[in-house]
């Protein structure tokens, strides 16, 4: 994957799970990563230092990105560091809490829709003037916008099925830039964001529901993220889902 050496790379959440394990691949493979958090100032820091002792360039950037001026801010310091955007990938997000649809108020409405939603819709629209010809964006979707979600997820779930649309047309709208947008789904994968919002009993019925009759890892997402980036090896893709799920959906 020569063609992705040098190139200026934008991960927002990645201090923790999908978004650190793709620093680090991108990293490995020679690019400049520029790593988001909002409060994990120092795993971010670690997951930098690790992508640094690989020899690659890698800066950490903090910010809110519920707030649109934020992502402009987020945005733009990348941009002025490193000349330019390459590939933007809009990972940050949560579900928040699970809240079944009689516990849903203004305030987590709000918040679920901030965070994946507002992100990662204000994050590509301030990327725009930033991102060089051949550009990949890639948004953070998930398997919850096929399947509408587990218990009390269906607020989450839906503003992923708004990501799942929004890089649709975006890949239509960015085309005539040679700007490519896709996204990936995954499915039941193992990383803090379960461990904040899932039982180990949710966990183990999720398992058997899928056919490999395990759960993914951080690691084995990367390869999606690092598939699309590549103009060489996806550059007639763009509005896909690439599912990483074991199989426990097949569109």
């Amino acid at each position: 994957m020569e063609d992705l050496k040098g190139k200026a790379v934008l991960i927002t959440g990645a201090s923790t799970g999908i978004g650190a394990a793709c620093a680090r691949a991108f990293g490995q493979l020679g690019c400049r990563v520029a790593l988001h958090c909002h409060q994990s100032l120092e795993a971010a820091a670690e997951v930098a230092s690790e992508v640094q002792a690989a020899g690659a360039e890698a800066i950490v950037v903090r910010g809110d990105l519920r707030d649109s001026d934020e992502c402009r801010r987020v945005v733009e310091e990348v941009a002025l560091r490193f000349g330019g955007i390459d590939v933007l990938i809009n990972n940050a997000g949560a579900l928040v809490r699970r809240a079944p649809l009689a516990e849903i108020d203004d305030d987590i409405f709000d918040e679920v829709i901030d965070v994946n939603v507002r992100s990662t819709v204000m994050c590509t629209r301030h990327a725009l003037p930033h991102l060089r010809e051949g550009a990949s964006v890639i948004n953070l979707t998930s398997i919850a916008a096929r399947t509408g979600g587990g218990p009390g997820a269906s607020l989450y779930a839906a503003s992923k099925g708004f990501v799942s649309t929004f890089t649709r047309g975006m890949a239509k709208e960015l085309v005539g830039r040679r700007i490519r947008v896709n996204a990936v789904a995954p499915g039941v994968i193992v990383t803090p964001f379960h461990d904040k919002y899932s039982t180990p009993e949710q966990m183990e019925a999720m398992r058997l529901a899928i056919p490999m009759a395990r759960l993914g890892t951080a690691d084995e997402c990367v390869g999606a993220f690092l598939y699309l980036a590549s103009e060489r090896l996806s550059g007639y893709v763009t509005g896909q889902i690439i599912e990483v799920n074991g199989g426990q959906y097949m569109p």
